[in-house]
């Protein structure tokens, strides 16, 4: 089961675990409505389109308010570190959550608990709590963008505010940041790095780049880096390699947004909408190539 960490723009907003669903532009905690824009909600949206593709139940969320000060962030922390070890999640996915080392550290000794031990990724907020703690390599997964990469590649950066000037440069030298991450222990054992050029990479190297479908109208389209995420999140939960998920998420998102036939006004649910669509004729594509094989549910496997 898949199980989904981040917050919500909104100061007034409970903390709330549970099930959530996805009913035409909202999700569904607990009674509670929560619109569908970007952040933490697009991630669960398409982890919820995603997942009835692939079969998966409805995926757990704990979400609370948070407008930056940290006060929802560090309560959504505490309520982690009593609860986790209880629970049996195959995969948990950390999204936006004010970084705080200490509260960071509390929450990865919890997860130590919880057996068998779940598939971890992060992204965004607990991604960087995850880099500054030193424990990037607790983590089956980040998803970073170009600019959060130039932060993990930072061995010197205590935050993201204090990223060296090559942050400034960073969209043609991603695959050097990626080495200098992996060179300092501040990567985990796959990123999936989001771009124009989506870049697949562990330790040893690329594994590989997804530049295909390019949509120009996406890059001012909010929350797209987010899809990814969710999409990534529900393949893994279903039983799908990391390296072979990220890939595919890569895929599935760009086709998505293909199909969306997007305009910079375009909001991030007219993405959503096109997952199930996108993940057919992506598993249509790896039935006749072969290419990824498998482990894409259904898709049949490889002479």
């Amino acid at each position: 089961m898949l199980a989904v960490v981040g917050t919500v723009p909104d100061q007034e907003f409970p903390l709330i675990a549970g099930e959530v669903r996805l009913e035409s532009a909202t999700l569904i905690l607990q009674g509670r409505r929560i619109p569908v824009n970007r952040g933490t909600p697009a991630l669960l949206a398409a982890a919820v389109a995603a997942g009835e593709v692939l079969g998966n139940g409805l995926p757990f969320a704990y979400l609370v308010g948070d407008i930056g000060t940290g006060k929802g962030s560090r309560t959504l922390y505490s309520h982690l570190t009593q609860h986790l070890p209880k629970e049996a999640f195959g995969v948990l996915t950390f999204h936006y959550l004010q970084p705080d080392v200490d509260w960071h550290n509390r929450v990865l000794f919890a997860l130590e608990e919880m057996r068998p031990r779940p598939v971890l990724i992060a992204d965004a907020g607990f991604m960087y709590a995850a880099k500054m703690s030193g424990q990037a390599g607790a983590y089956d997964l980040f998803t970073p963008d170009a600019g959060e990469m130039a932060f993990l590649a930072d061995e010197e950066a205590p935050h993201p505010f204090y990223t060296r000037g090559f942050i400034l440069h960073e969209d043609n030298r991603v695959p050097e940041l990626i080495t200098r991450a992996y060179e300092h222990d501040n990567a985990a054992r796959i990123l999936l790095v989001k771009g124009r050029q989506d870049i697949i990479a562990a330790r040893e190297g690329l594994l590989a780049v997804v530049d295909e479908p390019m949509v120009e109208a996406l890059e001012p389209v909010g929350g797209t880096g987010d899809t990814v995420t969710g999409i990534v999140s529900a393949l893994v939960a279903s039983g799908v390699s990391v390296q072979d998920s990220a890939i595919l998420a890569a895929k599935i998102n760009r086709q998505a947004g293909l199909n969306a036939n997007p305009t910079p006004a375009t909001q991030v649910l007219e993405l959503i909408k096109h997952i199930p669509k996108a993940m057919a004729e992506i598993r249509k594509e790896l039935g006749e190539t072969c290419s990824l094989h498998a482990s894409f549910k259904t898709s049949g496997t490889c002479a």
